[in-house]
């Protein structure tokens, strides 16, 4: 996994594309967006909560800080640290 931790400034936003279903998990910075790939499957949210332990993991924040603003049911998300 990446190291982000010069990005967790307090009310920064993180755009995110998330890929379910991954074979193996992962994470990226591909110019703004983060690419995250996860290993579970976008069934009543797992993926979405699976791509943010993976961004708190990288950011070196609790999963807590992070806010899901948009895109709970999309591969495009937007969070937040709070």
């Amino acid at each position: 996994m990446s190291e982000l931790s010069h990005l967790a400034l307090r009310g920064a936003s993180f755009a995110v594309g998330v890929a379910p279903a991954a074979r193996r998990a992962g994470l990226e910075l591909a110019g703004e967006v983060i690419r995250i790939a996860v290993t579970e499957v976008p069934e009543a949210g797992r993926a979405t909560e699976a791509a943010r332990v993976a961004l708190a993991r990288a950011l070196g924040v609790a999963k807590s800080r992070l806010t899901l603003l948009r895109g709970a049911t999309a591969r495009d998300k937007l969070f937040r640290l709070d």
